[in-house]
């Protein structure tokens, strides 16, 4: 299920299909549809992961209930018989995948925070020993678990362009002073508490994004949360400074397009169906470990 799951004429509802997602507007509510799709370097491949958006979803479901008394979020629910129709005469191809959700005001920025020196924010130190504005000790290495979360918001991109990584100060002069700083405390307490729990279950939480919204005057959390498409997990026993990280996510994917000079943009490529099936399996293995549950659709 690597396309498009319900046509627009027949969900008779507004339909926006984004890298990975179809998102149905539905007046007061969405209708969130995680496809199989997969986009790596920011360019959506041709062929779609195996499971993939039924596993987003049932994490995304997990860190929701698991956070709930620490912030609000906007699951309404992801019982298909709950949705309004005609969805919920949809169950064959929206169990599992899909979310009935608020609708809010989206902050235009995501909020980056980080507890190891990985990816952009390692390529930023390597040239300055600074990451979004945030100066940080000199002397550390690849990977390296920072001395303390930082708070790295970013751009949100459109489809084909890239996030764009910025300082607090500018993060304030997009959303406001009172909402940066709310969104900056409490995505650090979120992610404090999830890594807690993550570690307990032998997984670093490296780094990860969270989406915020308004609604009624109060920001609650929104999107996906805690995926291994927005963060970075690795395998605590086989961490180690100094060096690239095993991971949960579409490692396999990026350095299948690494292999064959992938050049980041235009279009994407067919992906063989052995990379599909390990990414596959490392979703699922993610899936397994932080919940304790046997994944099934």
């Amino acid at each position: 299920m690597s396309g498009i799951i319900l046509k627009t004429s027949i969900a008779g509802a507004t339909a926006h299909h984004g890298k990975v997602r179809d998102i149905y507007d539905l007046g007061d509510k969405l209708l969130f549809v995680a496809s199989d799709r997969i986009s790596a370097f920011d360019v959506i491949m041709n062929t779609g992961i195996p499971y993939k958006g039924a596993v987003l979803t049932k994490i995304s479901r997990f860190w929701f209930d698991f956070l709930s008394d620490t912030v609000t979020n906007h699951l309404i629910s992801d019982d298909v018989s709950d949705f309004p129709a005609p969805f919920c005469d949809h169950a064959d191809q929206l169990k599992g995948r899909s979310m009935l959700v608020k609708k809010t005001e989206v902050l235009p920025v995501e909020c980056v925070v980080r507890g190891y020196l990985a990816g952009s924010g390692w390529k930023e130190y390597q040239q300055n020993s600074m990451v979004c504005g945030v100066k940080l000790p000199s002397g550390l290495t690849q990977c390296a678990k920072l001395p303390e979360l930082i708070f790295t918001p970013a751009t949100k991109a459109e489809v084909g362009d890239h996030d764009e990584n910025i300082d607090f100060d500018s993060c304030v002069n997009v959303i406001g002073s009172e909402a940066a700083n709310y969104v900056r405390a409490k995505s650090m307490d979120i992610f404090a508490k999830a890594s807690e729990y993550a570690e307990s279950k032998g997984i670093i939480l490296a780094d990860t994004k969270f989406e915020w919204g308004v609604i009624d005057g109060e920001i609650i959390l929104i999107d996906e949360v805690l995926t291994p498409d927005s963060s970075r997990f690795w395998p605590a026993d086989k961490y180690e400074a100094g060096r690239d990280q095993e991971s949960y996510d579409k490692q396999f994917v990026r350095n299948y397009l690494e292999d064959i000079s992938f050049d980041k943009s235009g279009k994407g490529v067919d992906i063989p169906d052995d990379i599909t099936k390990k990414t596959s399996a490392k979703y699922i293995d993610a899936y397994e470990k932080l919940t304790g549950k046997k994944f099934e659709i």
